[in-house]
């Protein structure tokens, strides 16, 4: 067994064997990033007159003000957290079968380049873009980031659920396929086991992460709190965004704590 692990370090193999190319390789990636930087417009009038808007905001984090705008701040919260906890329940639901049929070892070929195609669809679109589009279609509130939440979910989860699928153990699947099982009787006693620890985390992984993404697409009208918080900068309420910022940042905190301790609890 022991002979299993290396006792010396070994360098690994060089992709660029010569070494004048090696050479003439690092010397091009420093030259790109000399002209990349040197592309760059700087308008340092603009910069200083940013860095005072800077301290004002930092000056209005540290006071912050919770009673001034509280009644919008706590529509907007509460808009927030609906939006998180629905488009998480719906994404998950819609992603399991996704999932299930994005598995190659799992689903006939012509199931499994659709649900890939659908996860691929997905994750190509930023939750920013899907808003803007959606913002288009059905107006200004909380239902547009609802279902950019959920179709951002469907993709984040489905992908990630088909590879844990196609990476199980194929002698569990095996044993049960032999007793002459169906299909949904290999699904529940060999595979759901093996990846329902692996879903409960991600799917509280991605609690967190749409509570965040609704403060971000609540920029462009989305709803929630990222509304709240636009509307608080726009008018330069420092302080009130101060402790929108803070509501956030908190909320954050609670929801990792609590998923780690779920997960571990569960695990």
């Amino acid at each position: 067994m022991a002979d299993a692990y290396p006792t010396t370090w070994k360098r690994p193999p060089q992709i660029v064997t010569d070494r004048r190319w090696r050479l003439a390789l690092q010397i091009g990636v420093v030259l790109y990033l000399v002209l990349a930087i040197g592309t760059l417009e700087v308008d340092w009038a603009r910069v200083a007159a940013g860095l005072e808007r800077g301290q004002r905001f930092v000056m209005g984090f540290l006071t912050p003000d919770f009673t001034s705008r509280w009644i919008d701040i706590r529509q907007g919260l509460i808009e927030s957290l609906t939006m998180t906890l629905t488009s998480t329940v719906i994404g998950v639901i819609i992603s399991v079968p996704i999932g299930v049929g994005a598995a190659r070892n799992l689903a006939p070929r012509a199931i499994y380049y659709v649900c890939r195609g659908i996860i691929a669809v997905s994750r190509a679109l930023q939750e920013i873009i899907i808003a803007i589009f959606l913002v288009a279609m059905f107006g200004f509130g909380p239902f547009a980031g609802f279902l950019t939440l959920s179709f951002a979910t469907i993709g984040f989860i489905a992908k990630l659920l088909a590879d844990d699928i196609e990476e199980i153990d194929e002698a569990q699947a095996e044993a049960i396929r032999a007793t002459g099982a169906s299909w949904w009787q290999l699904v529940n006693y060999a595979i759901q086991p093996q990846v329902m620890p692996r879903l409960i985390g991600l799917s509280l992984y991605r609690l967190d992460i749409n509570f965040r993404e609704s403060a971000v697409i609540g920029i462009v009208g989305a709803g929630g709190i990222g509304a709240t918080l636009n509307t608080a900068i726009d008018r330069y309420e420092y302080d009130s965004a101060g402790a929108i910022l803070l509501i956030i940042i908190g909320i954050v905190m609670v929801a990792e704590y609590g998923s780690s301790y779920l997960r571990k609890f569960l695990q």
